[in-house]
């Protein structure tokens, strides 16, 4: 006779009853193929069907599962990263593989190609200015805030370099023009009114457009920045009006942000520093003859303009479907008209970064829609040039 452990009544001699601790588990049951996905709380063993134990086969051990492979693939990057700075000190300045610079030449930006991109946040860079030259970006952006007599460049007041605009950029900017515009020798011969050579050696007249982002305080940054700019300006290594045309040079200026526009335009003669004008709120222009000459009156125009930007995200819209609709494309292209017919250039900023293939086919569309310049965060990425080719994303 055996008594129930609940009841301690009599159980019948003729059956047979099994008893399973709800924290107990038959070592000899066979294992399953799946055990894996098999939580072990004793409440999922002893009621396998049980919500509980379904939502942790169906949801929380592949969900644990997914975070451990991405944390071994994060881990493996990471690892090839350091790596490859270690065996490869050219990565490490932000030199692209096969474009290591002679030792021979003068010239930082031997062997590159310029690229029609804009370094944004550049002071992020490993190396500032240099990586984005190295990559060969033809724009690139500094954001800076006034400090007393000097300027220094950081996102925020809080995050600022170490360095300064002038140190960070301008020094090493002069020093590069002043070297390529030096006769090899004493004895070379002298070109009259030769035209000044820019930065990058593959193509010297390119002009370098260093946008400067006033991120507050534009009337006490003014001043400083004129000023800062006059070795540059006294060795012709600016793009400047002179009243009548456009005279491009090794660099362009473009201020923007909280850049005070009357300050740009209060000399009707000559100036060295451009405006980055709002793509999004532009004026159509309206043609003026006036000896024999087509002006354009516009707010903004080359004599005083040389970007037309604006937000992506406000100026088209987000991508809902993950590609631009017919309407995006249509602004798209009503923006880049109006900007050109005013010969300013079109940026956007704020542009989709991930997925890879959505920012690509963003890339892709801007470029055939007349674009003048891709903004990146990604110079490799930018550079590489391999997203204009046609792949699934785009249709």
């Amino acid at each position: 006779m055996a008594f129930h452990p609940s009841t301690l009544g009599p159980i019948p001699e003729n059956e047979t009853i099994l008893l399973v601790s709800d924290y107990q588990v038959t070592m000899n049951q066979p294992r399953s193929s799946f055990s894996i996905w098999k939580c072990s709380h004793p409440d999922c063993i002893a009621y396998p069907y049980a919500k509980r134990a379904l939502y942790c086969r169906v949801v929380q051990r592949p969900l644990w599962a997914l975070i451990f492979i991405l944390g071994i693939l994060n881990l493996l990057a990471v690892a090839t990263q350091y790596l490859d700075y270690v065996f490869r000190p050219d990565r490490a300045l932000g030199v692209f593989p096969g474009e290591r610079p002679s030792r021979f030449s003068n010239w930082f930006t031997h062997g590159v190609t310029p690229i029609p991109c804009h370094s944004h946040n550049d002071y992020w860079r490993r190396v500032p200015l240099r990586s984005a030259l190295r990559a060969g970006c033809t724009s690139i952006e500094v954001d800076v805030w006034p400090w007393g007599n000097d300027i220094l460049v950081g996102h925020s007041r809080q995050t600022v370099l170490r360095g300064t605009l002038q140190s960070l950029y301008f020094d090493p900017l002069l020093k590069m023009l002043d070297t390529h515009n030096e006769s090899p020798s004493r004895h070379w011969p002298k070109v009259m009114d030769q035209e000044m050579i820019g930065v990058f050696s593959n193509d010297p007249q390119q002009t370098l457009a260093l946008m400067i982002d006033f991120k507050n305080d534009g009337e006490q940054l003014w001043p400083l920045l004129v000023e800062q700019l006059r070795p540059f300006r006294e060795n012709g290594y600016l793009t400047h009006f002179n009243g009548s045309d456009v005279v491009y040079g090794p660099i362009t200026v473009v201020a923007s942000g909280d850049a005070p526009f009357h300050r740009l335009m209060e000399d009707a003669t000559y100036r060295d520093i451009f405006y980055d004008a709002p793509l999004d709120n532009l004026t159509f222009p309206t043609e003026i003859a006036t000896d024999n000459k087509t002006l354009l009156d516009s707010t903004y125009n080359p004599s005083n303009s040389y970007y037309a930007s604006a937000d992506f995200r406000t100026a088209i819209g987000s991508l809902s479907l993950g590609r631009l609709s017919d309407a995006q494309i249509a602004r798209l292209q009503s923006q880049v008209h109006a900007a050109h017919e005013l010969g300013l250039k079109v940026r956007y900023w704020g542009t989709p970064t991930w997925p890879v293939g959505l920012r690509n086919h963003v890339w892709s569309v801007l470029v055939r829609e007349g674009v003048d310049v891709i903004n990146t965060d990604d110079l490799h990425g930018a550079t590489k040039q391999d997203w204009k080719s046609p792949h699934w994303w785009v249709w």
